[in-house]
């Protein structure tokens, strides 16, 4: 009994040696295939980069503003406003530094016909830059601080929106006076808080109202206003801006 318990014993232990012994040919296969599919691996993604003929892809160069037009000088032109002239000229330094050094436009200043004009240069990069200058143009000339109008010269999904206080409801007199008054509130409160609820920039002239900003900001922030133009009281407005803060923060 006890020599086939031994037995029994030497053979478990042979066994296990036979599992864990490592075969050094075994080894050396797996080096060589794993060598072979490495080359092979390189060898397609040299393919990649070749044609199907090997012969190499073409690569072609960005294409500059001047050369997409074919050479052509474009030219765009916004009028400004009697009411922002005098800013215009206060704040002309800053208007022209972002549309000649990053958008590389010629601008000028047209005395006579009281417009910016600006036309695109052999440096002029993007071929869109013309578009941007004049989009940057107009949200200055709708009331816009130089530093808010300049986030449509590096953002693009920043767009401007206007609309008359009464295309929401007919309003005369001082029922209009009144919405005005209610959309603006003490001191401008309830537009900073619309605008800070929202992330837009909001300017009330007279009776009309522009916002700038992100397609779903812009939307909050008119359902809050034309509320406001409907008649709801300010604090109702206000909670709901809580909310929308709220989920703003969330998302974000």
């Amino acid at each position: 009994m006890d020599a086939e318990m031994e037995t029994q014993l030497h053979h478990e232990i042979a066994m296990t040696n036979e599992a864990t012994t490592i075969d050094a040919s075994v080894v050396q296969s797996r080096i060589l295939q794993s060598s072979s599919l490495a080359r092979a691996a390189a060898a397609q993604d040299s393919d990649d980069e070749m044609g199907g003929d090997g012969t190499a892809q073409p690569v072609f160069p960005k294409l500059d503003a001047m050369a997409d037009r074919g050479g052509k000088v474009e030219y765009r032109r916004v009028r400004c406003p009697k009411h922002r002239y005098t800013p215009l000229r206060n704040d002309w330094e800053q208007i022209l530094m972002p549309l000649v050094q990053f958008l590389k436009l010629q601008v000028r200043f047209n005395t006579k016909t009281r417009s910016i004009e600006m036309k695109t240069s052999p440096h002029t990069i993007d071929s869109g830059a013309l578009q941007k200058g004049a989009d940057f143009c107009s949200a200055y000339m709708l009331g816009f601080e130089v530093q808010d109008a300049v986030a449509l010269l590096r953002l693009d999904d920043l767009f401007v929106e206007a609309f008359q206080v009464t295309d929401v409801k007919m309003l005369k007199g001082d029922h209009l006076s009144r919405a005005v008054g209610r959309v603006a509130g003490h001191d401008g409160k309830t537009r900073f808080a619309i605008e800070n609820a929202t992330r837009c920039r909001i300017v009330v002239a007279d009776t009309r109202i522009h916002m700038l900003g992100s397609y779903a900001n812009i939307r909050m922030a008119r359902n809050a206003i034309c509320d406001l133009i409907l008649g709801a009281p300010p604090g109702k407005v206000y909670n709901n801006m809580r909310t929308v803060a709220k989920r703003m923060s969330e998302r974000y």
